[in-house]
């Protein structure tokens, strides 16, 4: 009997013990140590690094301490006796890469990561052990964790050119994703609607690129605009009545990055082990770019503007002439974002790109004839592999939407796969690397609920649909899965136009894109999902982080 009600005491200990955690993304193993005691952190706890290397990991904990919970630490490189939070390096410690192992004792808590990233991605773990409440004292609990990612491509996508962010909110983003251990920051720069970066040699870009001078009021087409027509034929676009005017808001928008600010942002996510990735769009979305130089599209004559509706703008053209002096231009504007950006790879574009406006074109047809190119998608693929030729010159690798596969993939390029998985089937296929990120999956700018709090794009996708998704498609042997890199969650901002629409649409969408990148198949669980993403909202009550109140009512899920 005394046996039965001990076994029965420590599965309800286990069972308290194990109510506490709440992790997401969910690692790879946690045990709950019932019988030890848990660390408390106090304003005598040390965090010891094993040498500077780490002083970043040590730095973010220090800063999340003191943030929400007024406690700055001590941080050390000589090896207390008692009370420290340990980071140390041990490259045997896993056979993963980026892989930490986390432990808690009752006078310290050790991370041992077979890597920087590794220990950085420990401390993530370390910060959702702690309370949500700033009153709660700062207990660890003890637990064993062995913990290392599935894919090494984890991204996440933000769209600043139909709405501008400042630095300040870029940085705050690039947290978000270290808090859910994702990698990459695909910073979307450039499209039809504003150029956001400074390029010294072309400094009209952000002068008159950068601005638009109103946008469409609702959902496109717009208020005012519903009886204007659209037709994109083969080789014409008609717009009825051919004299409409786009009804706008009005309101000027705009802005841009300077170099040393993009430095500053860059610094702070490598600090994050964030890489960022840089979109310069072509051959298409380029009216920005056109509108402060025309001399580089098919029409010099035209008056090109910045674009005031959404869409992918086939009706107007956009595209780039594919003559010498426009890619002498391109190749200028790269290099000076090849000098900026650490990063080996660079996202071109290279979707929706109309052939309308080079069917129009004389000088693009004697272009064509001269160089033996058969038709406009052959075109689109001379243009892609004559970029990915020049990036690949200086020692970099291009990333591209899977339009690029159109006429014959890049031999070295990188396919994003948006329109469905069967662009990245087919890259994976020849082996070439893949990120998943198909639309009506991983978009995360659609409305998450029926009938939303918000304007929203009028896509449905709900949370459980994110959570359920998986990067790797059953067509793929073995071998051809290998070349899926990793997937990514993409948010445009044509109705986001301020920080706290960002979180709504991100966030509880982001934790569960987060599973998907980091845990491991065979342990993914929705219903389990949820009931951590309880503590989850506690957290991001914390951190003032804006999210859907519908969440916390079970009839949303």
């Amino acid at each position: 009997m005394k046996k039965l009600i001990l076994i029965t005491f420590l599965i309800t200990i286990t069972y308290t013990a194990n109510a506490q955690i709440s992790l997401i993304p969910q690692p790879v193993d946690v045990k709950v140590e019932h019988l030890k005691k848990s660390f408390t952190i106090n304003a005598n706890t040390q965090i010891y690094i094993q040498n500077d290397s780490l002083i970043n990991s040590a730095n973010f904990l220090n800063d999340y301490l003191q943030k929400y919970f007024n406690l700055k630490l001590n941080v050390t490189t000589v090896a207390p006796s008692k009370n420290f939070i340990k980071l140390m390096l041990n490259a045997k410690v896993s056979k993963f890469d980026n892989a930490y192992v986390l432990s808690t004792q009752e006078n310290n808590v050790s991370i041992v990561g077979t890597s920087a990233p590794g220990i950085f991605y420990g401390v993530q773990t370390l910060i959702q052990l702690l309370p949500t409440s700033t009153t709660a004292p700062l207990l660890v609990p003890a637990v064993h964790i062995i913990d290392y990612p599935r894919f090494d491509y984890r991204g996440m996508h933000l769209d600043v050119s139909r709405h501008f962010f400042e630095v300040t909110f870029i940085k705050k983003y690039i947290d978000y994703l270290a808090l859910h251990k994702m990698n990459y920051f695909h910073w979307h720069l450039t499209d039809d609607h504003g150029w956001r970066i400074e390029i010294k040699k072309y400094p009209k870009l952000t002068a008159i690129g950068a601005w638009r001078n109103g946008s469409i009021i609702g959902l496109w087409p717009g208020k005012g605009n519903e009886n204007i027509k659209y037709q994109v034929l083969t080789n014409d676009v008609k717009i009825t009545p051919e004299n409409a005017v786009i009804k706008t808001d009005g309101i000027r928008h705009g802005g841009y990055y300077t170099q040393e600010e993009i430095k500053d942002v860059i610094k702070y996510a490598a600090e994050r082990y964030i890489t960022i990735i840089p979109e310069i769009e072509m051959p298409a979305h380029s009216m920005a770019a056109l509108a402060a130089y025309p001399e580089f599209g098919t029409d010099p004559n035209k008056k090109y503007q910045v674009a005031e509706t959404w869409g992918m703008m086939n009706k107007y053209n956009n595209v780039f002439q594919a003559s010498e002096k426009t890619f002498s231009f391109l190749e200028d504007v790269l290099t000076e974002v090849m000098d900026l950006f650490p990063s080996k790879y660079v996202h071109i574009g290279g979707d929706e790109a109309s052939k309308v406006w080079w069917k129009q074109s004389a000088e693009t047809q004697k272009i064509m004839k001269e160089k033996g190119i058969k038709d406009e998608v052959a075109l689109q693929s001379y243009f892609i592999h004559r970029i990915e030729k020049f990036v690949n010159s200086k020692g970099k690798t291009i990333i591209g939407w899977d339009e690029i596969l159109d006429g014959g993939l890049a031999p070295n390029a990188v396919v994003m796969s948006w329109r469905g998985e069967k662009g990245g089937i087919a890259a994976a296929k020849v082996k070439q690397k893949v990120v998943m990120s198909p639309e009506e999956k991983l978009y995360l700018n659609h409305k998450q609920f029926m009938k939303e709090d918000s304007l929203a794009a009028n896509k449905f996708l709900p949370l459980e649909t994110v959570y359920n998704y998986e990067p790797v498609p059953a067509e793929l042997n073995a071998e051809q899965a290998k070349y899926i890199w990793g997937a990514q969650g993409n948010l445009w901002s044509e109705y986001i136009a301020n920080p706290a629409k960002v979180e709504y649409m991100l966030f509880p969408r982001m934790d569960a894109l987060s599973e998907i990148q980091w845990s491991q198949k065979e342990q993914k669980n929705y219903a389990d999902f949820l009931n951590r993403l309880k503590n989850q909202f506690k957290r991001y009550d914390l951190m003032g982080i804006t999210y859907s109140q519908r969440y916390l009512s079970p009839a949303a899920n």
